[in-house]
């Protein structure tokens, strides 16, 4: 890998063969080539300016909607972190919210509450950062990010700054057509005017709810499956028999039929194979294909 001696030396953290178990909320994967954790946005483009045109790139944000093989990743695997990334302002005169890529989704809700920012209440129920909700279209309780995103900012693969409006990611159903190569570091999001106990009173419902009807104290990934047109994922698991069935150390939930858990020692492996038998089972008995929402990436052992 002699691409690695090329990188430059770097404010944050440069790391080899580092396993990204521990960075995933699955907490399964094998190594990456090299994990840069940057210290900030000029660090970043300095690392991505040298990185070799050949090299994968991939980024990985808190690690929550995401399946890292046990294989490990092949690249450069940047995760952004920290200070440099993860700050919120909110505008409260313009109802407007400016959130960095590695903010917790959770976070930008509750400052935006703050500040007397409303429609932004739904992102306290989803278990990511802003960077992975600008590169799926994230939403959940009758909202997605295409309904709020102002503009969004990021680097290119040569760490050039690159600039979006809302148009240009040309939303659908968890997908967006921006370039898959961009960095997002940073985001605008126009809100409304609200008032802050009606606002907070709306997230503590949705996190009543989600506690309810989620195992978010256990290890897993969020929705495992995007929703088929006009149907829900979780009823065609459910109506298949495999709420609470499990394999190796993967389980799909009791409590939620779309999620996936790592009850015990799971490999990546144990997750993605239960994941893919559910759906050959979905497809024989529904003649329904279900799509991953989960990312998975890297290489199998």
């Amino acid at each position: 890998m002699s691409w690695r001696q090329d990188l430059p030396l770097v404010r944050g953290r440069l790391l080899f063969d580092e396993v990204l178990a521990p960075f995933t909320w699955l907490r399964v994967g094998g190594p990456a080539d090299a994990l840069f954790l940057p210290a900030d946005e000029e660090d970043l483009a300095v690392v991505l300016a040298a990185l070799r045109p050949e090299v994968p790139l991939t980024v990985l944000g808190v690690g929550s909607n995401v399946i890292v093989r046990d294989g490990g990743v092949e690249g450069l695997v940047v995760r952004l972190a920290g200070r440099g990334f993860g700050g919120i302002e909110v505008e409260p005169e313009e109802s407007r919210v400016i959130a960095g890529a590695a903010a917790l989704d959770s976070a930008l809700a509750r400052a935006a509450a703050t500040g007397g920012v409303g429609g932004l209440e739904f992102f306290a129920g989803i278990p990511g950062t802003v960077g992975g909700a600008l590169t799926m279209n994230a939403g959940c309780y009758g909202g997605e990010t295409a309904d709020w995103l102002s503009v969004a900012w990021g680097l290119d693969r040569t760490g050039e700054p690159r600039v979006f409006t809302l148009a240009d990611f040309a939303y659908g159903y968890r997908h967006s057509r921006a370039p898959a190569d961009i960095v997002w570091t940073g985001a605008v999001f126009q809100g409304r005017p609200g008032e802050r106990d009606d606002i907070e009173a709306s997230i503590a419902t949705i996190t009543r709810r989600r506690e309810a009807t989620q195992p978010i104290r256990e290890k897993t990934g969020g929705s495992t499956f995007k929703n088929p047109p006009g149907d829900s994922a979780w009823r065609l698991i459910d109506e298949a028999g495999w709420r609470g069935k499990a394999r190796g150390g993967a389980t799909f939930s009791a409590l939620h039929a779309n999620f996936l858990i790592n009850s015990g020692e799971a490999t990546a492996a144990d997750l993605e194979d239960l994941g893919e038998a559910v759906r050959a089972d979905v497809a024989e008995k529904f003649g329904v294909s279900l799509e991953w929402e989960i990312r998975r990436i890297g290489r199998r052992a």
